[in-house]
């Protein structure tokens, strides 16, 4: 008999900071750093994963941070905004996916669209009309990704990595009640 993997999610606290700083490094360097510029990666880093601001956007009640455990072991993390925390202030009543970033060592094991689906979830829990992210342009597997979970392009923004200014692609899901 086959045993099911164990998927477990926890909100994020003020107490895991310092785990939440980690793994934000550690992920997003990982997905960026063989595609940037090494001191605009380090600066974007320090200046958006220092403990100060790490702690500001988890007292933000309009944002939650999730860690997802595989097999006991953290494998990522997931940031949803609502209302005025959006980075984008295109649609009030839209739930945005700030981050969702996986653990190299546990990609293609499904944990994205879980993470995915349980901000579409959330979403509608929320009573929201979408559910949107950006990615940028050249995250072609991400970008593949997102299309296959029915997101669609919808416009566009400058996201400023040091002194590079590169194209996100904004994406959404209408939310069907």
């Amino acid at each position: 008999m086959e045993q099911e993997v164990e998927i477990i999610l926890k909100v994020v606290t003020l107490q895991d900071v310092k785990q939440l700083q980690k793994i934000s490094i550690e992920t997003f360097s990982d997905t960026f750093k063989d595609v940037n510029d090494e001191a605009d990666l380090k600066e974007y880093l320090k200046s958006a994963y220092n403990i100060k601001q790490l702690e500001s956007e988890l007292s933000d009640s309009d944002s939650n941070f999730y860690f997802v455990y595989y097999k006991k072991e953290l494998a990522g993390y997931l940031k949803l905004n609502v209302s005025n925390a959006q980075t984008e202030k295109h649609d009030i009543n839209a739930l945005e996916i700030e981050r969702i970033y996986i653990k190299t060592n546990f990609k293609r094991l499904g944990l994205g669209k879980y993470l995915l689906n349980y901000a579409v979830e959330k979403a509608k829990e929320l009573d929201k009309t979408s559910a949107w992210l950006g990615v940028w342009e050249e995250n072609i597997n991400a970008l593949n990704f997102y299309k296959k979970m029915n997101f669609v392009c919808f416009s566009e923004h400058v996201f400023e990595l040091g002194g590079e200014k590169q194209r996100d692609i904004l994406m959404k899901l209408i939310i069907n009640k």
